[in-house]
C-alpha cells in the first residue's frame, strides 16, 4: 500500500501523473475526478506531439507514481526520457474508447486507481 507520510499532523498526498496518448480524454478525466481527493495530487499529460499537454521531464521529477492508460505509453515514456529517472509506473489498461468525463470511464478510473493505491509501491 502507498504510505501517506505524516507531516505536521496531515498526510502528504501521493503525486500521481496520469498519462494517455493525446491528453484529451482519459488522462484529463482522471486528473479532474481525482483533483479533490486528499490522498492525491493529480496531473495529466500525453505522450504524443499533438497532446493537449505533453509529458515533460519536470513531470517525471514531480511525480511519485505514473499511471498510464495503456502499457504502450510506459514504453513511449521510457523512449522519450532514456536518461531520466522514472518513478514507479503502472498501467490501468483502459482503452481509448471513451469520451472526456464519460460515466463508464469515470467508473473504470475510480476502480483502477483504488486498486493501484492498495498495491505496494
Amino acid at each position: 500500500m502507498w504510505k501517506l507520510d505524516q507531516a505536521g499532523g496531515s498526510p502528504n498526498p501521493i503525486k500521481v501523473l496520469f498519462v494517455c496518448g493525446r491528453n484529451r480524454r482519459r488522462s484529463p478525466t482522471a486528473e479532474r475526478i481525482f483533483r479533490g481527493d486528499p490522498r492525491l495530487s493529480a496531473r495529466s499529460a500525453g505522450t504524443s506531439d499533438s497532446s493537449k499537454r505533453r509529458i515533460t521531464e519536470g513531470d517525471l521529477v514531480w511525480a511519485d507514481l505514473l499511471l498510464v492508460m495503456e502499457r504502450r505509453y510506459a514504453a513511449r515514456i521510457r523512449a522519450l526520457f532514456p536518461d531520466t529517472a522514472i518513478p514507479p509506473m503502472r498501467s490501468l489498461d483502459i482503452p481509448d474508447e471513451y469520451d472526456y468525463m464519460d460515466a463508464e470511464l469515470i467508473d473504470l478510473l475510480q476502480s483502477a486507481v483504488e486498486h493501484e493505491l492498495d498495491e505496494p509501491p
